[in-house]
């Protein structure tokens, strides 16, 4: 099996290069890469550098992330997270090679308290939302095999992450301010990939499980639940930090100010994942303390 992955060097590609390898031959590719094309600002190389590679299956973890940013540049934004797409869909049907591709919670509006399944009625709040929800429509009208996986807060022990913003803070202030109305699941670079690798086994040999799908660790909290839990688990593996436990206070989205709009609700159903692919999803605190435990041993 040929794999093509694009978005090599960010948090999920990084761990799909690891989880990807067992399947068969991997190209992976980023920005800046030689002879082969991995920016996607640059449409027509990214489509040249397909043909070349004649993959079987195609991997886009390849994204515009920078959510207020991306207010002030519609139209990078889109290229990046629809058109490319869109067209890495076009040319995974003409190979009739499949496409995965990554989506995001923020196709929603965040209302409600429930959990969104894969049917419910979309309604971006922000640019960097509506330019991946209009990356899903393009490739479902390419008409190619696909697996898209919508999903939220993700993090991974390289790079800059919420966790790490966290302890830095930690250490050097008496208090912080955490949002306590936005609700989701931390979800972990590394549950992506694996299961990502896992799905593409099983398409592979039941093309009929193509589609959407709602991939994130089991559970929910806040930003400022997500942030107790992370400083709990630094002292209490010894690392020193100024802020005490009481002084994390707990407050509306409305105290920060933001290019971007952010849903209050980011919860997603897994159902649909779990039942297809004979998968348990487990628990977001068990990846964050792996996580933090890998981290923090780093750093010692």
């Amino acid at each position: 099996m040929k794999i093509l992955l694009f978005g090599k060097n960010g948090q999920a590609g990084w761990e799909l290069q690891r989880s990807l390898a067992p399947l068969g031959e991997v190209t992976a590719l980023d920005t800046g890469d030689g002879e082969r094309c991995g920016d996607f600002t640059r449409p027509q190389e990214i489509v040249a550098t397909v043909r070349a590679v004649s993959p079987h299956v195609i991997v886009n973890a390849a994204a515009h992330t920078a959510v207020d940013r991306a207010e002030s540049e519609p139209q990078l934004v889109h290229t990046i997270n629809a058109f490319v797409p869109g067209a890495l869909a076009q040319e995974a049907k003409r190979l009739d090679a499949l496409l995965v591709h990554y989506s995001t919670d923020y196709v929603f509006d965040g209302t409600g308290d429930r959990p969104w399944i894969e049917t419910d009625a979309t309604g971006p709040l922000n640019v960097y939302g509506a330019s991946k929800l209009q990356g899903e429509d393009l490739i479902r009208q390419a008409g190619c095999k696909h697996l898209i996986f919508r999903t939220s807060w993700v993090y991974a022990a390289r790079g800059g992450n919420f966790a790490r913003t966290m302890l830095k803070l930690a250490a050097e202030r008496d208090s912080l301010s955490v949002i306590d109305d936005q609700i989701g699941a931390p979800t972990g670079a590394e549950l992506l990939a694996d299961v990502t690798a896992h799905a593409i086994r099983m398409t592979a040999r039941e093309p009929g499980l193509c589609g959407l799908y709602h991939l994130v660790a089991s559970g929910e909290t806040s930003w400022h639940g997500y942030a107790r839990f992370v400083l709990e688990h630094a002292r209490r593996s010894g690392v020193p930090l100024k802020v005490a436990p009481e002084a994390i206070r707990a407050v509306p989205s409305s105290e920060f100010s933001s290019a971007a709009r952010r849903p209050l609700n980011s919860r997603l159903d897994t159902g649909k994942l779990q039942q297809a692919f004979g998968l348990n999803l487990p628990p977001w605190q068990n990846g964050v303390a792996r996580m933090l435990t890998e981290y923090i041993e780093r750093q010692a």
